[in-house]
C-alpha cells in the first residue's frame, strides 16, 4: 500500500497523522536514525508463519522476534518467520520489507508486543523505504485490532 493509499486509509478514519520523508534505510532501526525517531517507537512488522497460515508480528525496532514466545502466546504449534517468496505478492504495492502493520488491510492477523503498545506514539514504514507514518498508538489499535503477545 503506497503512503497515498494508508494516507487516504487514515484519512477516511479520521485519524490524524504525519508522514515522515527521509533518507533510503532498509533495517528498522536504520529507519528510525533517518526519520529521527525513537526505536521504541519505531514499528518493526515482520510477517511470520503460524501453522501454515501468514501474520503479521509487530514489535519496537529496538527488539528481535522471540519465535518460541510468539509461539507460545500465539498457542501456534508452530512458529517461523516467512519467506520473501511467501509474502511478496500479497503486498503488491509496497517495496518488500516496507509493509505497514495493517494487516487487517491484507487479511493476516496481526500481533504486537506490548512495550509497543505501551508508548502513545508508534511510527512505521508506509510501503517504501523512505517514508514513515506517525499517528497514536490508539487510533492504530482501533483500526487495527492487534492482539497484544510478548515477544
Amino acid at each position: 500500500m503506497p503512503v497515498a493509499n494508508l494516507k487516504e486509509f487514515l484519512n477516511t478514519n479520521g485519524v490524524p497523522h504525519i508522514t515522515i520523508s527521509h533518507p533510503k534505510a532498509y533495517t528498522a532501526m536504520e529507519v528510525a536514525q533517518a526519520a529521527h525517531v525513537e526505536g521504541k517507537e519505531m514499528a518493526k512488522t515482520v510477517v511470520v508463519n503460524l501453522d501454515g497460515r501468514l501474520a503479521m508480528a509487530v514489535l519496537p525496532a529496538t527488539q528481535h522476534v522471540d519465535l518460541d514466545r510468539l509461539r507460545k502466546g500465539t498457542g501456534a504449534h508452530s512458529v517461523a518467520l516467512a519467506q520473501e517468496w511467501e509474502f511478496q505478492a500479497d503486498f503488491p504495492e509496497c517495496e518488500v520489507g516496507a509493509m505497514p502493520p495493517f494487516g487487517n488491510l491484507y487479511g493476516m492477523e496481526v500481533f504486537v508486543e506490548p512495550r509497543l503498545a505501551a508508548d502513545q506514539e508508534i511510527a512505521f514504514n508506509a510501503g517504501s523505504h523512505t517514508e514513515l507514518v506517525r499517528m497514536t498508538y490508539k487510533d492504530f489499535d482501533r483500526l487495527v485490532h492487534p492482539k497484544l503477545v510478548p515477544m
